[in-house]
C-alpha cells in the first residue's frame, strides 16, 4: 500500500530568504523554489508543486539520508547517485547506460524558535526518506533478493597491493564515504600475504559480521570463498552475503554485477561508483559455486572460471605485465597471439538439463533465508586494523578437513564419466573456458546470459584452426559480448552442469579464477545458490 505523500515548506540552506517546497513520495524526492510572490507550498496544488522548476530525485537513486544540525538550524541531508545529472520534468534524454555521479540535496527546518522540535522533524523527513528508498529497491527487485541486516557491521577487507596499488585510495575516497553517506556501519581490514583473508575468514567469528566485503582483485574474492568453505560450519558460513568492490587488474566480478543491473557498461571509477551504490543498496541474491577437484585429490571452490589454453596462459604470463594495470591482458593477449599454441587433450561434460531452452534460466532461484545472516547482535568500532606481516601458509589437500555438498554428478578423477555425459573426440585445442558468471574482465563479456544464480557451468572451447585474426576478432567481440553471434565454426558453447578437462599436451597451465592450480586432469559441478552476493 501506497504511504502518504509527505510535504512541507523548507529553506535553502545557504540562503533562509529562499523558500522551498518539498514533497515526498514513494518513489521521489521533489523540491520546488517557492517564488517570493507565492502563497504558502502547504496550500500549493499538487500541479504546482511538479511544474517544470521542479528538481525530481528519484529514490531508486538515493543511499542514504541523515538530520544533523548547524549554527543556523536543523537540516535535513539526503544523498543521490543518479546515472546522470537530474533533469527536469517532461525533459532531457534518458539517464540509462550514464555512470553514476554524486548529488547531494540539502533543506533546512524553517525555524519558529525551537530547536529540539526542528531537529525532531529533520530527523522525521530522513527516517521516511531512507525507508522508503529502501522499500522501492526491495520491490524493484521481486522476491529473488533480501537486504543485508544494518544492525551489524561489514567486514571491508582491502588488498593495498591489488592492481596498481591504489585499493587504499579507493576506500578512503569514494568507497568511505559512500557508505558512510548509506549510514553503513563497517570495520576496515588490510591484507598483508597470499592466503591472508582466508584465514581471516576461515577463523572469524560471523556472528559480529553482516556481510564480507572484497576491495581488490578476484583472487581474494577466491580466497575468501574458499575459507568460508574450510570452516567446521560452512552451511552457515557461505550464507554470509559477498560484496565486490573493484580494485586490482581484471575485476571480472565487480564488472559482472554491474552488468546484473541491466545497465551499460562502465570502467574504473565510473565501475567503483556503480558497485559501491550496489554494496549500499544492500540487496542479496544466491550465488552458485563450482565445486573443482584436481588430480591430487584437493578440492576447491570457484565463484567465476576455470581455463585452460590461451586464457589461462595469458592470465599467468601477463603477471609481469601487473604494473601498468587492466591492460595487462592486452598486452598478453598479443603476445600470445604472436606465438598462438594449441593444446591437446580430452574434453567431457554433462549437457544441463534446459540447455536446448533460452539461455536465461527460467526456473526460480534458490529461497533466501534472512534469518541466516540478519540476526540482531551488537556492533564494535570502526577502528582499521593492520596487521603484522608474517609468512603465508601452503595449504595442501591434507591440511585441511574437507567439508562442502556432495558432487554427485562426478565420477572419480581415473575412471570413466558417467554414461549421460558428452565426451568431445581427444583433439587439439587453442582453449578451454568454463564460467559461471557474465565478464572474464572489465572489457571482456563471455557470458553475456549469464546470472549469479542460473545453476550452469558456461563452458566454451576454441577447436584448433582459427587462424589469429578470427582469434583476435572474438577477443574484440567479446567487448560487446558479440562473440557468439559471429558464427566462428571453431567456437562451441554450450551450458553445463559438470566436466572433466583431460590434458595431453605437457607442459601447460590450468588457472581457477585466475588462479593457477596443479597441472593435469581437473573435474567440476556446479552448486546452485550455495553462496550469497550483494548484487542488483
Amino acid at each position: 500500500m501506497a504511504a502518504r505523500e509527505l510535504r512541507a515548506e523548507f529553506t535553502d540552506p545557504t540562503e533562509q530568504e529562499i523558500r522551498l517546497s518539498v514533497t515526498l513520495t514513494d518513489t521521489s524526492l521533489i523540491v520546488r523554489r517557492i517564488p517570493p510572490t507565492s502563497s504558502s507550498s502547504l496550500s500549493s496544488s499538487p500541479s504546482s508543486s511538479s511544474s517544470s522548476s521542479s528538481l525530481v530525485l528519484s529514490l531508486a537513486d538515493c543511499v542514504g539520508c541523515r538530520a544533523c544540525k548547524d549554527e543556523e538550524g536543523a537540516l535535513v541531508c539526503a544523498f543521490f547517485y543518479p546515472r546522470a545529472r537530474w533533469r527536469c520534468l517532461g525533459g532531457g534524454e534518458s539517464a540509462r547506460g550514464a555512470p553514476r555521479r554524486r548529488v547531494e540535496q540539502r533543506v533546512r527546518v524553517v525555524r519558529h524558535g525551537d530547536a529540539a522540535a526542528e531537529l525532531q522533524e529533520a530527523e522525521r523527513w530522513a527516517r521516511a526518506l531512507t525507508q522508503r528508498a529502501a522499500r522501492l529497491a526491495a520491490l524493484t527487485h521481486g522476491g529473488h533478493y533480501t537486504q543485508v541486516c544494518r544492525a551489524r557491521r561489514m567486514m571491508v577487507l582491502v588488498n593495498p597491493l591489488s592492481g596498481k596499488g591504489q585499493a587504499m585510495a579507493l576506500y578512503t575516497g569514494p568507497i568511505q564515504r559512500m557508505l558512510t553517506e548509506a549510514a553503513v556501519p563497517h570495520t576496515l581490514i588490510t591484507t598483508d600475504y597470499q592466503n591472508h583473508a582466508r584465514e581471516l575468514v576461515r577463523n572469524a567469528d560471523l556472528s559480529q559480521w553482516s556481510a564480507i566485503v572484497i576491495l581488490s582483485g578476484d583472487g581474494l574474492v577466491f580466497e575468501v570463498i574458499n575459507g568460508l568453505m574450510e570452516r567446521e560450519d560452512w552451511e552457515e558460513a557461505i550464507c554470509t552475503p559477498l560484496g565486490i568492490l573493484p580494485g586490482g587488474s581484471g575485476n571480472a566480478v565487480a564488472a559482472s554485477v554491474h552488468h546484473y543491473t541491466q545497465e551499460a557498461p562502465v570502467f574504473g571509477e565510473d565501475l567503483l561508483l556503480s558497485c559501491g551504490f550496489v554494496l549500499c543498496k544492500g540487496l542479496v541474491c544466491p550465488l552458485d559455486l563450482i565445486s573443482v577437484r584436481l588430480s591430487s585429490g584437493l578440492r576447491l571452490f570457484s565463484f567465476l572460471s576455470l581455463a585452460w589454453g590461451f586464457v589461462a596462459d595469458v592470465d599467468i604470463e601477463s603477471e609481469k605485465y601487473r604494473p601498468v594495470g587492466a591492460i595487462r591482458f592486452m598486452v598478453g593477449t598479443l603476445v600470445r597471439l604472436a606465438s598462438l599454441r594449441t593444446y591437446q587433450g580430452r574434453l567431457s561434460f554433462l549437457l544441463a538439463a534446459d540447455e536446448s531452452s533460452s539461455l536465461t534460466s527460467s526456473s526460480p532461484p534458490p529461497t533466501l533465508q534472512a534469518s541466516s545472516f540478519c540476526s540482531s547482535v551488537g556492533s564494535g568500532s570502526n577502528t582499521e586494523h593492520q596487521h603484522s606481516s608474517q609468512h603465508p601458509a601452503t595449504i595442501t589437500a591434507s591440511d585441511l578437513k574437507e567439508h562442502g555438498p556432495a558432487d554427485d554428478l562426478l565420477s572419480p578423477l581415473g575412471e570413466p564419466v558417467p554414461s549421460d555425459w558428452t565426451v568431445v573426440d581427444e583433439q587439439d585445442f587453442v582453449l578451454v573456458l568454463a564460467m559461471c558468471h557474465s565478464h572474464l574482465a572489465e572489457d571482456l563479456m563471455v557470458a553475456p546470459d549469464a546470472r549469479p544464480y542460473d545453476g550452469h557451468i558456461h563452458l566454451f572451447y576454441l577447436t584448433a584452426g582459427v587462424s589469429r585474426s578470427a582469434l583476435l576478432r572474438l577477443f574484440l567481440a567479446m567487448e560487446k559480448g558479440t562473440h557468439l553471434t559471429g558464427d566462428c565454426p571453431h567456437l562451441v558453447y554450450r551450458r553445463v552442469s559438470a566436466l572433466r578437462l583431460e590434458p595431453v599436451t605437457r607442459p601447460g597451465v590450468i588457472t581457477v579464477d585466475g588462479e593457477q592450480v596443479e597441472y593435469g586432469p581437473v573435474q567440476a559441478q556446479v552448486h546452485r545458490g550455495y553462496a550469497r552476493l550483494i548484487s542488483g
